[in-house]
């Protein structure tokens, strides 16, 4: 099969013909119809993450068909359509996991980390760990909603049940996440990069209550803000923007220093928290939604070829929405 391969960190993934995959006992094969560019796999192929399996097989928002499944697995047959997310494989054993917290497993795996993932024309994947994908959506847009929505997802239940939410970023997951919330009645204020007029009309098209600078200040207080741009800097303006009892949450998995402020900016029980990946209730209390809520998907095709022109585009900011390849 083809796939592209991180042979080494900072440096383009290379296109390669690699042996088709076979499905463990517990495993599913699927051909991969689409494949979404996050993050944080820019985040991995820049070196920021740190300990990925050698010769990665890059990505972790999959979706394809079943084409073979082990004698194991029980639900899925061929043909059936389901995506596979960022977390792969948890133990079920660990403190974490025994007390519905999977998603800080102490040995968990990771797709497209630990596990080879998406950018490829086959991929394996644990029975467990996928998920079926609402008929509304085609493959391509399914995609980012394997991470960019499962993260906003989270990040917006950590957030609390404020109505006046904060976006800082306003990228893959903002552009989902900030449309579920408005159909549960929020209101959503974007902060995007200064100057970046493009994204601010992106979010009020989506409905966005105000969208401006980051280096801005909200209308109106915030009860929440949710801190998708991997900058440090905005965690202490989050701040300044929240109201008493607010809640800041980083939801990236890596982010550049946060720099130091003063304690008034926390005083009056402010919190400030991070995301870690997901649980698979995560997965099925989102995926009933998006079954329920019509999301708008931005999508940017590319061929699987052009994986290292789709990061590239991700590094430098030029996607209004997610960037998609089609192997």
């Amino acid at each position: 099969m083809r796939a592209m391969i991180m042979k080494r960190s900072r440096q383009p993934l290379v296109a390669s013909v690699v042996d088709d995959r076979i499905p463990g006992p517990a495993q599913i094969l699927l051909r991969v119809h689409a494949c979404a560019v996050c993050r944080t796999d820019l985040h991995i192929v820049d070196g920021e993450l740190t300990r990925p399996k050698p010769h990665l097989v890059p990505g972790h928002e999959i979706v394809g068909r079943v084409v073979a499944v082990g004698d194991q697995v029980a639900g899925f047959r061929p043909g059936d359509r389901l995506g596979v997310p960022w977390l792969g494989w948890t133990c079920g054993e660990c403190r974490f996991c025994r007390s519905g917290r999977e998603n800080l497993c102490e040995r968990a795996k990771f797709t497209g980390y630990d596990i080879d993932g998406g950018y490829a024309e086959l991929a394996v994947a644990d029975q467990h760990f996928c998920f079926r994908i609402p008929d509304r959506y085609d493959d391509a847009a399914a995609a980012p909603l394997l991470c960019a929505g499962l993260i906003g997802y989270r990040a917006l239940k950590l957030a609390g049940p404020g109505e006046r939410i904060g976006i800082y970023g306003f990228g893959a997951a903002a552009h989902l996440i900030a449309q579920v919330a408005i159909a549960e009645g929020r209101r959503i204020f974007a902060l995007t990069r200064p100057g970046d007029a493009a994204a601010q009309d992106f979010a009020r098209g989506l409905g966005a209550a105000w969208a401006g600078g980051s280096d801005e200040l909200p209308p109106e207080p915030l009860e929440a803000a949710l801190i998708f741009a991997p900058v440090g800097a905005l965690v202490p303006a989050a701040l300044r923007a929240t109201e008493a009892g607010g809640v800041v949450v980083c939801a990236g998995i890596h982010m550049s220093d946060i720099p130091s402020f003063s304690y008034d900016l926390l005083w009056r029980e402010r919190i400030v928290r991070s995301v870690a990946n997901l649980t698979r209730k995560d997965g099925e209390e989102f995926f009933e939604i998006a079954a329920r809520v019509p999301l708008r998907v931005e999508t940017i095709p590319f061929r699987l070829d052009q994986a290292n022109e789709a990061l590239d585009g991700l590094r430098a900011g030029r996607f209004q929405g997610a960037a998609v390849l089609t192997p």
